[in-house]
């Protein structure tokens, strides 16, 4: 019985503590109080058994927790920065990945995003002997058991609803870390001057409260030609948006009197055009060719002029659903309005034209219609004439004189309807040719029509070119493809 009272602590103790790299380190925090709790649950009077329950007692968080009194009223930890001396700077290492951009309000200027912080600063105040605590590099406590750094996103309009991280890791060396995600609404000026071919830069800046850069230094360490290029493949955007890049930069920035420092991410945003182009720009395109081809028809027809006014309200109409896309407010005429408002000014003018030289023409028909009247009237003159002379036979004269001035009559009227039928044909030859008006019309119609063309090619071709560009500074690639080995990524 004795040798096996004896034998029996030894394999708990082998159990217990025997290869400790097969756990992590919350693995091993929990075996240890559960088995510190079945051993301080035995009699007490054993003397051997209360020696090997304090041994087990060391191994456990709680030990750790006690010796640095950790407690949440503890102001050592709870009230200032964590240094041993004023004087000496905190510095706090912040790194941020985005894991989805949620929404671009263009109307609100704002960007929904899901974010993950991580946080690491030195607290002087604490540090210990893993060797001494069975090879506890790192502990789990309550936020408020420490100072946290008073750090808040400066483009930040709305809190996130849910409930922050409440731990902190704390690592034996005295570091401590805290990670955290969350939804943040965040204000970001909008540049629409090249929409929808136009890519906008958002910025989340990470700045103190309340401490300076003497008090507290911001800094990022991260490599970021490898990191975030990872980041940017793994981000999930909404349908009308893609990343094209994400960079950081460290600020000092003078805010009340005292300097801070000032960590900003910039994120670098290409909107989807296929679908604004497809159904927009494509579609004003059309109403220009289809205005050009209007150029084909007839002047003389009334179908010219109503056809050009269905385009120009058609043209009013996607002027309507443009100020629904738009948001309401912008420092620059966006080029997709000056494209619009041009198409307008265009159409207006050849219908205008149109109007014009429709005018002309029927100038030049009403002069023609006025001859033709006067001739007519002139022969129909000497006709009522003739009979009304006094010494014109009448039909029902028996004198041999009357016969002879029937038979005069009736060459007379016959020479008379040859006269009108040389003079319709005459007329009809006469209106073949253009009149004066006619053919100042038709100069200003081939006038129109050369330069209207040359202006639409000529303004296409150099407005798309201002409109149609590539940031000279970003080169936004088409998405990559996530690769399986990439799908989790190190924070």
């Amino acid at each position: 019985m004795m040798i096996q009272a004896l034998f029996f602590p030894f394999v708990l103790t082998g159990e217990t503590t025997s290869n400790p790299n097969l756990h992590d380190h919350e693995d091993n925090q929990f075996t240890s109080n559960r088995t510190s709790d079945l051993v301080l649950g035995r009699d007490q009077t054993n003397t051997s058994e209360t020696h090997f329950g304090a041994f087990l007692y060391e191994c456990s968080w709680e030990f750790i927790l006690k010796k640095f009194d950790l407690r949440e009223n503890n102001e050592k930890y709870t009230v200032g920065r964590p240094v041993e001396d004023h004087h000496n700077v905190t510095f706090v290492d912040i790194e941020m990945d985005i894991f989805a951009i949620l929404d671009v309000r263009e109307t609100d200027q704002m960007l929904v995003s899901y974010i993950w912080v991580y946080w690491r600063w030195n607290n002087e105040h604490i540090h210990w002997d893993p060797d001494q605590f069975c090879e506890q590099a790192n502990i789990l406590v309550p936020t408020k058991f420490l100072w946290m750094p008073d750090l808040t996103i400066e483009e930040m309009t709305d809190r996130d609803k849910t409930a922050p991280s409440s731990l902190l890791k704390i690592r034996h060396d005295g570091w401590v870390e805290y990670r955290d995600g969350q939804v943040v609404d965040t204000s970001c000026s909008l540049d629409i001057t090249h929409f929808p071919f136009d890519y906008q830069f958002c910025d989340i800046s990470f700045k103190s409260i309340m401490h300076s850069d003497e008090e507290l230094l911001l800094v990022n360490n991260r490599n970021k030609t490898e990191s975030y290029e990872e980041i940017i493949e793994t981000i999930k955007t909404t349908a009308n948006w893609r990343v094209c890049s994400l960079k950081v930069n460290t600020k000092s920035v003078d805010y009340f009197g005292y300097n801070q420092t000032k960590i900003v991410y910039t994120i670098t945003l290409k909107r989807h055009s296929q679908q604004y182009v497809a159904n927009f720009v494509l579609p004003l395109l059309f109403f220009v060719c289809l205005d050009i081809a209007s150029l084909l028809l007839s002047e003389t027809g009334g179908e010219k002029i109503g056809f050009k006014v269905t385009i120009l309200l058609s043209v009013t109409v996607m002027q309507f659903i443009l100020n629904d896309i738009l948001p309401p407010s912008s420092d620059k005429i966006p080029f997709i309005v000056m494209f619009c408002v041009w198409i307008f000014t265009m159409m207006l003018l050849s219908l205008l034209v149109t109007i014009f030289v429709r005018y002309l023409i029927d100038k030049d028909q009403t002069c023609k219609v006025n001859k033709k009247h006067s001739r007519l009237q002139c022969c129909c003159t000497a006709e009522d004439a003739a009979k009304e002379d006094p010494s014109f036979p009448k039909e029902d004269c028996s004198d041999p004189k009357s016969e002879v001035f029937l038979v005069m009559e009736r060459v007379s009227e016959e020479l008379s309807e040859m006269r009108k039928s040389i003079t319709l044909l005459s007329n009809r030859t006469e209106d073949e040719k253009p009149g004066c008006w006619s053919r100042v019309a038709d100069i200003i119609n081939k006038v129109f029509t050369v330069a209207y063309i040359t202006t639409v090619i000529m303004f296409i071709k150099i407005f798309f070119e201002e409109w149609i560009y590539e940031h000279p500074y970003v080169k936004c690639h088409r998405d990559f493809p996530v690769s399986p080995n990439k799908q989790n990524i190190s924070i």
